[in-house]
């Protein structure tokens, strides 16, 4: 289950060594420490399980061209997928947020994005623990 919240061995067995949790922050805390001290493989690791998010079928043709599009620019320039958290961000409102933060990050360097998909990353572990401990 921790692998599925984020895709480094070591972020989880980390994670998993320090259970069980009191509580769902306790977790979330353990979890936000486990993700800062990533080393540069296990970020390497992590991010190559992640995929883009794709367009919802839904969506205007347009749309979904200039999306995948962003998306190729981006693991062209970076190597790997985008990774955004959408949490809190209405469903409507999505495509646009993904495509505005493909465009605003296309211009960091390699490793300023790095920094910026690490903490991703975390937001993402974040929101899919929570989800997974909500469904128990």
């Amino acid at each position: 289950m921790l692998l599925d919240c984020c895709g480094s061995r070591r972020w989880a067995e980390r994670v998993a060594a320090h259970r069980p949790y009191p509580t769902l922050d306790a977790l979330l805390a353990a979890a936000d420490e486990a993700g800062y001290d990533l080393s540069g493989p296990d970020l390497d690791e992590a991010l190559s399980y992640e995929t883009s998010t794709l367009p919802h079928p839904d969506a205007p043709p347009a749309a979904r061209t200039a999306l995948r599009a962003a998306l190729a620019a981006y693991e062209s320039s970076f190597g790997h997928a985008f990774v955004i958290s959408l949490d809190g961000v209405p469903a409507g409102e999505r495509l646009d947020q993904v495509l505005a933060g493909i465009r605003s990050r296309l211009g960091n360097e390699r490793e300023e994005e790095r920094v910026v998909a690490a903490d991703e990353l975390r937001r993402l572990a974040r929101s899919r623990l929570t989800r997974s401990i909500a469904t128990w």
